[in-house]
């Protein structure tokens, strides 16, 4: 998902644009709520933003772990920082669900659930799409179009009452005249099989419940899950040399070696000192 302005699209006439018809709730509703870890399956027409939806859901109460809620549109859809972006109606899956990892897991692990949530989104990818995801720390979903690796994507996870709330949002059939700035992308600039999205939607959820809990029943331990080494795989971050824009302003250049057992990026300065970094934006240098 990635910023536009979107004060004339119509999320209501779903529609006015044949080649993104809406999503089929009840369909999606039948081959996942079945009694594993998705509990509900919610899709409106337009909202804010689902991760501000179902915190308060969550914080209230209202929501259980597995909660999924899904809208064709986002008026006000958040990135890290607090940065909005918006996408034209039925472009992308924008959608948020309830995790709740309980005692199992400790909380210094639940840092790695954005993580989890990035290689399940990978992995649902490339099974439905056929489109390589590479994963850039901590939460871009990164796709290659004509050559030049462009961000499709992003992922937001905010705690809200015994659990987190993870969004995600994905371009899908965004189009080269609709990119508001050159370095966004689409899985179908990408180059995907399909675009459908009631099927990538699918492939998704199916990928995150199956990832989510295996590193569960291993305690959120990302060595014994695997799930380290499997986002250390798909992380385009690491052997690059990078610049980690710091909170409070500072800056660490260096070469990306590691993500290290929190889920930190590991930088290595170029005399050999390593430092983890848990928080702040990642420039890839060219």
């Amino acid at each position: 998902m990635t910023p536009r302005n979107a004060s004339d699209d119509n999320a209501d006439q779903p529609w006015t644009d044949l080649d993104r018809p809406p999503l089929n709730a009840s369909a999606l509703r039948r081959g996942l709520v079945r009694g594993g870890l998705w509990s509900s399956l919610d899709v409106v027409s337009a909202t804010g933003s689902t991760n501000s939806d179902l915190v308060a859901l969550a914080a209230g109460g209202k929501a259980d772990e597995g909660a999924v809620l899904v809208a064709e549109s986002q008026t006000a859809g958040r990135g890290r920082l607090d940065r909005q972006w918006t996408a034209p109606p039925r472009s992308g899956l924008f959608f948020s669900v309830y995790l709740k990892p309980g005692d199992g897991v400790p909380v210094e692990r639940w840092g790695w659930l954005p993580l989890l949530v990035g290689v399940a989104v990978a992995t649902g990818l490339a099974r439905a799409a056929g489109v390589d995801t590479a994963l850039k720390w901590p939460n871009d979903l990164l796709v290659n179009v004509d050559g030049d690796e462009r961000k499709a994507g992003g992922i937001l996870a905010e705690r809200a009452g015994d659990g987190v709330v993870v969004g995600v949002g994905l371009n899908v059939s965004l189009r080269a005249d609709e990119l508001p700035v050159a370095r966004a992308g689409s899985l179908a600039l990408a180059g995907a099989v399909s675009t459908d999205r009631d099927t990538l939607l699918r492939a998704v959820l199916r990928s995150l419940e199956e990832r989510y809990v295996g590193w569960r029943a291993a305690g959120g331990d990302p060595a014994v899950s695997r799930l380290q080494e499997t986002y250390a795989a798909g992380c385009a971050t690491l052997g690059r040399q990078v610049r980690a824009e710091l909170p409070g302003g500072s800056e660490l250049v260096g070469e990306a070696v590691a993500v290290d057992g929190d889920g930190r990026l590991v930088i290595a300065s170029s005399g050999g000192e390593r430092q983890p970094v848990g928080a702040g934006d990642i420039v890839h240098l060219r």
